[in-house]
């Protein structure tokens, strides 16, 4: 069944939601997303949005701190774009219904790693939800927006899925996409002006991470697979605190907990970071996760912990309600009991690569978020930017977009999605077992210390599952599981092989081969 919209966007975070309120003043707006709207990184977000609002603050600090955290690789235009922009759009959303904490002057700013001056605006320890709720309260309410949930992209539409060019080797054009409506269980093709990607990060590709199930990365592979260009998608970020703890191995520790003036802890109550930077536990992630991760292989422990036991018990309940109830859940009292933490995958700082607008090099192809390499984050992203990257790039998109003429899609001339002659897999332990394969190779050969050995093993190993799952997808009929899978492969070679382009260790990327980094590769994107 044909669908035809103005605009697509798929995908339902902050990049999402708000590019799609903004386009929809002049165009009609269909979402499609994966699960639950609010199911997205932007809900698991707790710490906030990096903005300068503080009278001692400075724009230009905001700036040299961002371009520092992301060690050379940061594009300054991008960054002053995204800092410049940022505050307006911050107080956009107050008037969208997002209510921040408030302090005695304003916004009450806290301050995490990497910054120089307090400028977190947040909503407590759930800023994401506080957002992710207003934005989608807005969408549902707005009458050119058609929200569609549990609709799964399956591969974007271009000249090649026309009849009058198909089989030709150029892709040409995006004119929308394949989608999984998973209830129906049908394929619809649905065809747009333009398409927006907005599908968040890549998480899922390894074992341990802070991210939901969602993502695994759709939106790298997609484009990939159209040839649009990615890139430095080495750089994946491991938060260093997520909760140590059976019953909630994937929860986010704050860094804002750092800010306020937690202290991290080896198992017999030592203190480590001022080994390893002169800002202890307010150093960027990179060095903090190094660092725990060096604790942990010298002593053989399972994790450390973060410790808040010193600070006022009221004050810290009171800041961060969610970290207290969620770990009072699992019998820790955060106020009396040491936090144990590991570090997790929960950034991708590569992604599609993308000009100032949210355009790719592939006319009617946008995208914005954290699937998008915009250049801000360099090699390392500094904390509560991400938020801020999503919003200020959303509006670039959407301000672009309702200035500019935009070419209907070819609805006649698109082919039908057809799965003639495909079956029901009956062996679905090759797609479980593929699924704990590929995350476990990436966390084993691919975390947060590489080689060269390890990257060519692991890209040995995700090569040959890729063959043998696209052989599967031939013949099999589309279904959740094979889709994330196939999403979670590609995103796995992209990142191994970008891996192996990097000589050199920088930012998120440290190899063993290579420790040292190098000037040559300053201002170097791996695109592949």
């Amino acid at each position: 069944m044909k669908h035809s919209t103005d605009v697509l966007v798929i995908g339902s975070g902050i990049a999402g939601l708000y590019f799609s309120l903004l386009a929809a003043e002049r165009y009609r707006v269909t979402v499609v997303t994966k699960k639950q709207p609010a199911e997205s990184n932007t809900n698991y977000a707790q710490g906030g949005i990096a903005s300068v609002f503080d009278p001692d603050d400075k724009l230009e600090s905001h700036i040299e701190d961002t371009i520092r955290a992301g060690s050379g690789l940061s594009h300054r235009d991008a960054v002053e774009v995204m800092v410049t922009e940022g505050p307006k759009l911050v107080e956009h959303l107050m008037s969208l219904g997002v209510e921040f904490s408030e302090g005695q002057q304003g916004f009450d700013l806290g301050k995490e790693g990497g910054h120089s001056k307090p400028r977190i605006v947040h909503a407590k320890d759930l800023t994401g939800k506080a957002i992710e709720e207003a934005l989608l309260y807005n969408v549902r309410n707005h009458e050119n927006i058609t929200l569609l949930e549990n609709h799964i992209a399956i591969d974007l539409i271009t000249d090649r899925n026309l009849r009058s060019s198909f089989g030709e080797q150029q892709w040409g054009r995006c004119y929308g996409s394949y989608v999984l409506d998973k209830k129906a269980d049908e394929v619809h093709t649905f065809l747009a002006k333009a398409t927006m990607l907005a599908t968040g990060g890549a998480g899922q590709v390894y074992l341990h991470t802070t991210n939901p199930q969602i993502a695994t990365g759709a939106g790298v592979a997609m484009a990939y697979r159209i040839g649009a260009k990615i890139a430095n998608m080495e750089f994946m970020q491991f938060h260093p605190t997520t909760l140590y703890h059976e019953q909630a191995r994937s929860f986010l520790i704050t860094e804002a907990l750092r800010g306020f003036g937690g202290v991290l802890r080896t198992a017999d109550g030592g203190e480590f970071m001022h080994r390893y930077d002169e800002r202890k536990e307010l150093a960027p992630r990179d060095i903090v996760a190094r660092a725990i991760d060096s604790e942990l292989k010298k002593r053989g422990d399972d994790c450390v912990y973060l410790d808040v036991t010193q600070l006022d018990a009221e004050a810290v309940v009171a800041r961060f309600p969610t970290v207290h109830e969620r770990c009072s859940e699992v019998g820790i009292d955060i106020t009396r009991q040491q936090i144990p933490v590991v570090p997790s995958a929960h950034y991708s700082c590569g992604g599609v690569l993308s000009d100032l607008h949210g355009r790719t090099n592939i006319p009617g192809l946008h995208v914005c978020g954290e699937v998008a390499m915009t250049g801000v984050h360099g090699a390392n992203r500094l904390a509560s930017n991400s938020l801020l990257e999503a919003l200020v790039f959303a509006n670039r998109a959407a301000q672009h977009l309702l200035g500019t003429a935009v070419e209907d899609p070819p609805m006649g001339d698109v082919l039908l999605w057809d799965d003639s002659g495909t079956v029901n897999p009956k062996e679905w332990v090759l797609i479980s077992h593929n699924f704990r394969e590929v995350k476990a190779t990436m966390w084993d050969y691919v975390g947060i210390v590489r080689s060269t050995e390890r990257l060519e093993r692991a890209l040995k190993r995700v090569t040959y599952m890729k063959s043998e799952v696209e052989d599967f997808y031939r013949r099999t009929r589309v279904n959740v599981a094979l889709l994330e899978l196939r999403n979670l492969i590609q995103v796995a070679e992209l990142i191994i092989r970008s891996a192996l382009r990097r000589e050199e260790s920088r930012g998120l990327h440290y190899t063993i081969d290579y420790p040292e980094t190098k000037p040559e590769y300053d201002g170097f994107d791996t695109v592949l």
